[in-house]
């Protein structure tokens, strides 16, 4: 089918560029920035797009698109970083900005701009979504400028030769005006991209790659209860033959309340062969006492769960299974593992970055079906794998659990005291018809007390922030804007409920530049 060949220069956005391809039905593949533009890579390919970066253009490190690349007579669109290496590359000039351009900016389009097929369809000002603090100070050889942002700096740019595009915002940003229309004009109506994609598609492509894989060996797919690892566990139990899959439940005691016989009761429903549960909420707690590093933290959790795991594959007498996650693609990009050498680490997620999984990932051991997913392409897969509504709805749960959601030292009675405060929360939002308008939805312990008064009484009670987003995919999300009265009415049953929280405050920050987990 087509595909449009995605350069992959180390951005957070880079895999949400693919995510957008996507959407419009069209194939997505990513290569590492610096990639040979060879035959194999170009199969297929209708269209090349260049990714941002955290590096500036000019840096000696910065990482730079092999002299192949121009070769190609495909349409090539350049997205921030990629317009200013296209720039320096024609004998153009790049710039530090005094002042770095950063989220929502209005940008207007020139005369030429409005007429030009990749803003189509575009107001002649709309909302863009900046991240760089690099500008053009002058085109390339064969460039010219047909859209600027405030104060008449470079927006967007295209060559003469009317094959190569650029834009300095970020239209596969969901804060994007127009964004996707963009990318729509570029991928269907210059390169005239054929749908092909779907997750139909997917489960098809991929079933075939875990049978090839795995044949008749065991798999073993660790389960934390959330949407990922249950809907991993059907694609599992749909793919192979039930008998040669175990699914291992490991409580840790860092759940949220009732959390554990939930899990256990959807396992049971998915017709599953081999389920078992480990109690090691003693072996957790006493392995944190005294980590307050959230990176630490996420190690330790890791690393626990793969020694857990080892242990019970030795007791199961399957030391040869495989090892299955439901590992997604935000999970890659935040640890740092998109595709080259260039990606940042946001932060570690314990399923990727653990040094006992990395081993296991470089030995082959580790099947991970759902990394070129993203959050609502889960959803989508379970409902296609018929998983029920209460399963695919659920609000997304960090893998680590609770442990990242107490700021600072765990212990028992803090992880209780978060249960509680969650439950709350949760079930308010439920009664008052909001749980499913919202896309994640928490509490966050934080490692203060403040003093308040609880009847005639001096109270020193614990800080609970409460958390709220929409989103679709995770990449980025806006805060939740309730309704005051819902937020008076939350925050009083909480402190009512749970006496050891004495006050309660509502996080209203977005992603970027916030992250949705608070560790």
């Amino acid at each position: 089918m087509d595909k449009i060949l995605i350069l992959d220069f180390g951005s957070q956005y880079t895999q949400l560029i693919g995510r957008r391809v996507r959407e419009l039905g069209v194939y997505s593949e990513i290569i590492p920035g610096d990639s040979s533009i060879s035959e194999a890579a170009l199969k297929d390919a209708v269209g090349i797009i260049l990714s941002g970066s955290p590096f500036s253009a000019y840096d000696t490190q910065a990482p730079a698109p092999d002299s192949s690349l121009y070769d190609s007579r495909l349409p090539i669109l350049g997205i921030c970083y990629g317009i200013q290496r296209m720039t320096l590359d024609s004998g153009g000039a790049v710039e530090r900005l005094p002042e770095r351009e950063y989220g929502r900016r209005a940008v207007r389009l020139r005369a030429a701009g409005a007429e030009n097929p990749l803003f189509a369809g575009v107001e002649g000002r709309f909302v863009s979504w900046m991240s760089h603090g690099d500008s053009i100070l002058k085109p390339g050889e064969g460039w010219s400028v047909i859209a600027e942002s405030e104060g008449g700096i470079p927006a967007a740019l295209v060559h003469e030769g009317g094959k190569r595009w650029g834009v300095q915002f970020h239209p596969e940003v969901s804060h994007c005006e127009f964004g996707q229309r963009i990318l729509g004009n570029f991928v269907m109506g210059i390169c005239k991209a054929r749908q092909g994609w779907s997750m139909e598609a997917y489960l098809e492509q991929e079933a075939a790659l875990i049978r090839s894989k795995i044949g008749s060996q065991p798999a073993l797919l660790l389960i934390s209860g959330g949407v990922d690892s249950t809907v991993a566990g059907a694609f599992l139990l749909k793919t192979l033959d039930p008998a040669q899959v175990y699914l291992l439940y490991i409580d840790t005691g860092l759940m949220r309340k009732a959390e554990s016989d939930e899990v256990m009761a959807n396992l049971s429903s998915l017709g599953a062969r081999h389920l078992h549960k480990v109690d090691a909420e003693a072996v957790f707690l006493a392995a944190l006492k005294g980590q307050e590093d959230p990176e630490k933290k996420r190690r330790i959790i890791g690393d626990l769960f793969i020694s857990i795991q080892e242990q019970e594959v030795e007791r199961l007498g399957i030391p040869k299974a495989f090892l299955v996650q439901g590992t997604l693609y935000t999970d890659l990009i935040e640890s740092g593992k998109g595709v080259g050498k260039k990606a940042q680490v946001i932060k570690s997620h314990h399923n990727v970055r653990s040094p006992l999984v990395e081993k296991k990932r470089a030995e082959g051991r580790v099947i991970e079906p759902l990394d070129r997913l993203y959050k609502d392409e889960v959803r989508a897969l379970g409902r296609l794998l018929g998983l029920p509504e209460a399963i695919v709805g659920r609000h997304p749960f960090p893998g680590p659990g609770l442990g990242v959601r107490i700021l600072g030292e765990l212990s028992k009675e803090k992880c209780d005291i978060l249960r509680e405060a969650d439950a709350v929360y949760i079930s308010e939002l439920r009664a008052r018809g909001l749980y499913d308008k919202i896309w994640q939805a928490f509490c966050v312990l934080l490692p203060i007390r403040s003093v308040g008064v609880a009847g005639d009484e001096r109270k020193y009670g614990y800080v609970a922030a409460l958390r709220a987003v929409k989103s679709t995919d995770g990449m980025t999300a806006d805060v939740y804007p309730f309704d005051p009265e819902d937020l008076i009415a939350i925050s009083s049953a909480i402190t009512n409920k749970v006496p050891a929280v004495g006050r309660v405050v509502y996080d209203i920050s977005s992603k970027p530049p916030a992250t949705i987990e608070w560790e």
